[in-house]
């Protein structure tokens, strides 16, 4: 979790957000909880949010689809924002948002 996403807002317009929603148990020092992964988007203004780096490879000590969840429920009142909900799933910036 960092402020640095808070100095992008405002200083140009960001459609997509990739960020990662994995491997925080143990090593929340490193890696942001879904719930922080989408502060930060939220901080930068990001449109629309990626979630990266789950559903692969058992990295860490989270259960396999409880990082999906808590990152679709960290949206649950914006869930229009969520760019990618499955792994191979494609995703294209409506155009309204290239405008």
């Amino acid at each position: 979790m960092t402020e640095s996403f808070a100095a992008l807002a405002g200083t140009r317009s960001i459609d997509v957000a990739i960020m990662p929603i994995s491997a925080y148990n143990p090593w929340i020092q490193s890696h942001s909880t879904p719930e922080q992964a989408v502060q930060m988007a939220n901080a930068a203004g990001a449109r629309f949010v990626v979630p990266v780096h789950h559903q692969t490879f058992r990295l860490s000590l989270e259960s396999f689809r409880d990082r999906s969840n808590a990152f679709e429920a960290a949206l649950s009142k914006t869930p229009e924002r969520i760019a990618l909900r499955e792994v191979g799933e494609t995703f294209m910036v409506p155009c309204s948002a290239l405008v």
